[in-house]
């Protein structure tokens, strides 16, 4: 029985930080339907993400902010992941994937100026992470229906971010080591 039921709230002693080897390994896939425990565990993990956004609870319970949060980050060995963003035109996100996959993606690249962020990274790294511009993922939502959903722009680097973590890849390891501000040639500022 995980902790995680719907009334419990997530905050920042619930994230694991980067050395724990969870970060590192692929996750293991979330059998379908997705068990009333996965239901509330995604529902719990979306609730930090809003509250994590929300000044007054963010600032009460010293919550980092974030966008998005994989199963693995609160210890959990699943290929599951919730995502809370609003895009470059003020629109807002929510997605709920689980077993997620990339099926298509663009040959254009774009990056995160200055760099990505990650609630299970506490320190500064400073570097581009280049990104596919568009994807299209195919994976099911938390009523284990089949979804297909199409992303461009910052939701798309973030859902890449999560499915990254996913893989047991951090957004660290995507940035030049040798030249951390150095880019592939079809890639381009997000801003």
């Amino acid at each position: 029985m995980s902790k995680f039921h719907s009334d419990y709230m997530i905050t920042m002693k619930d994230i694991v930080r980067e050395g724990n080897e969870i970060l590192h390994q692929p996750t293991q896939k979330v059998m379908m339907p997705p068990s009333e425990e996965d239901k509330e565990t995604l529902t719990c993990m979306l609730n930090f993400l809003k509250n994590s956004q929300d000044p007054d609870l963010s600032n009460k319970y010293k919550l980092r902010a974030g966008v998005g949060l994989s199963a693995n980050q609160i210890g959990l060995n699943k290929r599951m992941f919730v995502a809370y963003l609003t895009d470059e035109r003020g629109k807002q996100h929510e997605y709920t994937l689980i077993n997620p996959k990339i099926i298509s993606h663009s040959v254009s690249m774009i990056y995160l100026p200055p760099s990505e962020g990650c609630l299970s990274v506490d320190r500064d790294i400073k570097g581009f992470v280049p990104r596919y511009e568009r994807i299209k993922v195919k994976g099911f939502n938390s009523e284990g229906e089949e979804i297909v959903v199409k992303l461009k722009g910052y939701p798309s680097i973030v859902i890449q971010h999560e499915i990254d973590h996913l893989n047991g890849i951090m957004f660290y390891e995507r940035i030049n080591k040798e030249s951390p501000f150095k880019l592939p040639e079809n890639c381009k500022s997000l801003y």
